[in-house]
């Protein structure tokens, strides 16, 4: 099934939270606090202004971007977690380097 976000609405995958501490100790799933980042799967269209002008997004699939920790809606779309969450709740993008 494919899914394609409306409006200002971004669908991203979170990427994997650290198994171990900087010592060495392996932390389990339960304790492992959920990361906030993730990478952009699909993007909507764009909010409209009030003239009713399209203001496209800044974001596209395969940006990694950080997420504030409760930011979004949890869905479960062909087995794999995803959340849903408007444009503005991202803070930005990660650029390697």
């Amino acid at each position: 099934m494919k899914f394609r976000p409306l409006h200002d609405r971004v669908v991203i995958r979170r990427l994997e939270g650290e198994e171990k501490t900087k010592g060495g100790i392996i932390i389990p799933d339960n304790a492992k606090e959920k990361p906030q980042e993730g990478e952009v799967i699909s993007v909507g269209p764009g909010a409209r202004d009030e003239a009713g002008k399209l203001i496209p997004i800044d974001l596209k699939a395969g940006d990694k971007v950080m997420f504030g920790k409760w930011s979004g809606t949890e869905v479960k779309i062909d087995g794999q977690d995803l959340l849903i969450m408007k444009e503005s709740d991202i803070m930005g993008v990660l650029i390697a380097g």
